[in-house]
């Protein structure tokens, strides 16, 4: 499976993005998925992630009410809804998946590229 995020770009603060998470393979649909940032100079940060049937999410305090991580099995996407964005959450966003362990893991075997958020004050 390869993963592919998208939905990045410039945003004013307190605008809203939603990030998507795409794959290829079939298999994606029994995948884990999280999302993770990394700011500049910053080490990579996990945001959210979401078990494989979409019913079980996890969020990273400092983010819940803002971020909502979702998934769409009939159209094989998983989406990360960005709200009241702050230049704070100005990032690269990577998805990842694992098809193995529970949606509270933080380790994921499959990486995708990121796409890159930026919030301008």
């Amino acid at each position: 499976v390869q993963l592919q995020a998208s939905g990045g770009g410039l945003v004013q603060a307190g605008g809203s993005l939603r990030l998507s998470c795409a794959a290829s393979g079939r298999t994606f649909s029994a995948y884990r998925v999280g999302w993770f940032r990394q700011a500049p100079e910053k080490e990579r940060m996990f945001v959210a992630a979401i078990d494989w049937t979409g019913t079980s999410t996890t969020h990273v305090e400092s983010l819940k009410g803002r971020f909502t991580i979702s998934r769409d099995h009939a159209k094989n996407m998983v989406y990360l809804q960005m709200n009241n964005l702050k230049p704070e959450d100005t990032a690269v966003y990577y998805c990842a998946g694992d098809p193995t362990g529970s949606y509270l893991s933080r380790s994921f075997s499959h990486w995708g590229q990121g796409t890159l958020v930026t919030v301008s004050s």
